[in-house]
């Protein structure tokens, strides 16, 4: 079904518009934008997402008691994302945050916008906060320069790139394009962004993830290490919040059955596996897990997303007659330490605290 949002960009010059979004999938060359990234800035029109305002005296403590980021003391200038989560630690939304010292704004693709902004509402109940819609556009540049009439940003790490986020009024989204192009760089469309995204294992909720999904999944998602430049979704040392105690639970005493990986495709397949095909393994055909986004990159070919089974990283794969594997590069190298796991080893040997 078509998206009823269209982006003003699609009046440039060779855009072919993405039916699904509203903004363009390239100019002309998917492949050729890829490659000019390389070398030259560029500026990526996802506009297509919601821009949510939160503010009010008392809006970092409100959004620090129902998500999984510690917002409660950040400072002006501050970016990072964070997670709604079930009562079961189930992913709800995912979106990212830009605090500008005043309100704290949202975004997130359409599809989730109306169900956060309805959960934020009725979350309200006494507090001092302020929940509205903007009209405010989301633009990326990768490869370094800024954001023409960019109201605020903020700095993501991505893959190889250093992601810069911009909102600019959406009034002013064809003069930002116009304007980059002619002093920065190259305006490329969302097909080029999304072989980055794929690359940098960035997932998007609902394509990549499913209702089954919780944060350990993705270890993107896990924030580890001290003062990251970006922090990632999940604050493991704050307060209570819906879903806190499925975290808790996976990162103490376990690790989640699914992993979100990138698998490298066969190119020499007849056909392209769709979005949410049954990833299976074996000679039975047993069913490990699900696929996600996929894009052809300028350099690898075929690649995609998909949660697999930890079970089955290490053999072939096959998605609707596709031959697939597991990029090792893909793994995560740090799952944390598992402390409580631990403990109850000790405890089962005989050597555990206390024993």
């Amino acid at each position: 079904m078509a998206q009823s949002y269209s982006s003003p960009l699609l009046a440039l010059p060779g855009a072919v518009p993405d039916e699904a979004t509203g903004v363009a999938l390239h100019y002309g060359d998917p492949l050729a934008e890829q490659r000019r990234m390389r070398e030259h800035p560029a500026l990526i029109d996802r506009s297509h997402r919601a821009v949510v305002r939160v503010g009010g005296p008392d809006a970092a403590t409100f959004l620090n008691n129902l998500l999984s980021q510690k917002l409660d003391d950040v400072p002006a200038g501050f970016g990072g994302s964070a997670l709604d989560l079930d009562m079961q630690g189930h992913l709800l939304h995912h979106a990212d945050v830009i605090f500008n010292g005043e309100a704290f704004y949202f975004d997130m693709p359409r599809a989730q916008h109306e169900s956060f902004v309805d959960y934020l509402t009725r979350m309200k109940f006494w507090s001092d906060v302020t929940i509205e819609d903007t009209e405010l556009a989301v633009v990326t540049v990768l490869g370094g320069g800024s954001i023409p009439g960019a109201d605020m940003t903020r700095a993501v790490p991505f893959g190889a790139w250093l992601r810069i986020d911009g909102l600019v009024p959406c009034e002013s989204l064809h003069h930002t394009a116009t304007e980059f192009s002619r002093e920065i760089g190259n305006v490329v469309g969302l097909m080029a962004f999304e072989a980055a995204r794929v690359r940098a294992m960035e997932p998007e909720l609902g394509v990549d993830l499913d209702s089954k999904s919780i944060p350990h999944e993705v270890p993107r998602f896990i924030a580890r290490g001290e003062a990251p430049l970006y922090p990632a979704a999940v604050h493991l040392n704050k307060g209570c919040y819906r879903g806190q105690e499925t975290v808790a639970r996976v990162e103490n005493l376990g690790r989640s059955p699914r992993l979100l990986v990138m698998l490298q495709l066969d190119g020499s397949s007849p056909s392209e596996p769709q979005v949410g095909a049954a990833i299976t393994a074996g000679p039975g055909g047993r069913t490990v897990g699900r696929l996600g986004t996929v894009v052809h990159d300028a350099d690898e070919g075929p690649i995609a997303l998909a949660l697999v089974k930890r079970s089955a990283l290490d053999g072939p794969l096959e998605i609707d007659g596709t031959a697939a594997v597991v990029d090792a590069a893909s793994l995560p190298t740090d799952e944390g330490e598992h402390a409580g796991r631990r403990a109850v080893e000790g405890l089962r040997r005989g050597t555990g605290p206390g024993v």
